[in-house]
């Protein structure tokens, strides 16, 4: 049998495939992946692959035992957005006690990024969301979802969609970027008196050209008291649909609203935050088979005191993603370590299955077959950590322990050892 010719291989993993489903990471102790160009062509014993592979021409990489998994799968976050001032008194607001809902009704929160955002260039904006992306990459993720939602006007969401065109041009080979229309973020001041208005103009003009210039794979919306009723939710959403826009669903994150049934009657990719989600809400999500997405920095960062309970999620059968939500009001944080130290702390997740959350449920959250997962034929999207086992990359919290990064079978980040945890030079 000719041999395969790699381009890239990584020996002696501890390497966690994440395609045994949600309570198993996969483990391969001393194991190898050799890369055929941009695709994984071999996984198997370090002790094989000198026979089974062609390594001639390859990069080899030396994991020493470390830990080697996909690549992160962020499957929510908010990086597009302008910097506002005022979201950082709003942080000291909430220190002092003021909740996230009472400060959206004196006009701020979301309001306020709204504001910022406008008033930022294209570039500034563009810059910004790069910074954000490539600290995340650093983080070890190689799959991002963006959502608008910060320019609420029909010009301005759509202006915002463009950019995460160019953010994905310019991630090209490092990161993979999911678009997501958010126009059912808020009701814009412009509309504080006409709230069929605004969900009129995105049914009617901000869904339709978003299809029909391709800027979008998603369509989302945030149900929640102060946001929009279960009713304009169903139809910005089935609007979507229409277009071709897969829905997804911000859904009982502040109160317990109903969100999660209504992402389950809808078929909804995913349900996000769910802190308040109920137990018919958890029954509904597991029947239609849409994928919780958990968002812990957002819980803590907003000094919620409700969990999202992914324990009782996972055992009632519903699929779980783990993500950043990286956004300035109630996540302003691109540590997805940290995500997955409190996925295990708060949520009641093991280690391995917030790992599994963050790359194979992240990529089911997207609808993404050949991301999350390490796999023959599948996207070489790996990353080789600094510590040796899954249980010590929740233990040493919110540090980076990515060393090196590999997307598509090209290495597209290698930490400096002296800052990265826990880990020498390969």
């Amino acid at each position: 049998m000719e041999r395969l010719q790699s381009t890239l291989v990584v020996r002696r993993a501890l390497l966690a495939t994440c395609d045994r489903g949600p309570s198993d990471p996969g483990l391969l102790p001393e194991a190898a992946v050799a890369v055929d160009d941009r695709l994984v062509g071999w996984i198997g014993p370090d002790a094989a692959v000198e026979d089974a592979v062609d390594l001639s021409e390859a990069r080899q990489i030396d994991a020493g035992g470390r830990l080697v998994t996909p690549g992160l799968v962020d499957a929510h976050t908010h990086l597009l957005f302008g910097d506002a001032g005022e979201r950082e008194k709003e942080f000291a607001e909430r220190c002092r006690g003021r909740s996230y809902l009472e400060t959206a009704r004196a006009g701020g929160g979301i309001a306020a990024t709204v504001q910022a955002t406008r008033a930022s260039s294209d570039g500034a904006l563009l810059a910004a969301a790069l910074t954000r992306a490539r600290r995340l990459l650093a983080q070890g993720v190689t799959t991002v979802e963006v959502k608008s939602g910060y320019g609420l006007s029909v010009a301005q969401e759509l202006r915002l969609l463009r950019i995460v065109q160019e953010l994905a041009s310019s991630l090209f080979g490092q990161m993979t970027v999911a678009p997501t229309l958010l126009a059912a973020h808020a009701i814009p001041t412009e509309f504080a008196g006409d709230r069929e208005g605004w969900v009129r103009a995105i049914c009617q003009e901000i869904v339709p050209a978003v299809a029909r210039e391709r800027l979008a794979f998603f369509c989302d919306a945030f149900a929640e008291e102060g946001a929009f009723t279960l009713d304009e939710a169903r139809r910005v959403l089935r609007a979507g649909a229409t277009h071709g826009l897969v829905p997804r669903l911000h859904a009982d994150q502040l109160t317990a609203g109903g969100g999660a049934r209504l992402a389950a009657e809808l078929g909804c990719a995913s349900a996000d935050h769910l802190e308040h989600v109920d137990d018919q809400g958890i029954a509904a999500l597991a029947r239609a088979g849409v994928t919780a997405c958990l968002l812990p920095i957002s819980t803590l960062f907003a000094g919620g005191e409700r969990q999202a309970p992914g324990r009782r999620l996972l055992d009632a059968g519903v699929p779980v993603a783990l993500a950043t939500n990286v956004n300035p009001g109630t996540a302003m944080s691109e540590n997805a370590a940290l995500a997955i130290s409190l996925a295990c702390l708060k949520l009641g997740l093991t280690p391995g299955e917030a790992l599994v959350a963050f790359t194979a449920g992240g990529a089911r959250a997207l609808r993404l077959a050949d991301a999350g997962r390490v796999a023959r034929g599948l996207e070489a999207d790996l990353v080789v950590w600094g510590c040796r086992s899954v249980e010590h990359l929740a233990w040493h919290m919110a540090v980076p322990h990515a060393l090196l990064v590999v997307k598509r079978g090209r290495v597209v980040h290698q930490a400096d050892p002296r800052t990265a945890a826990d880990c020498a030079a390969l």
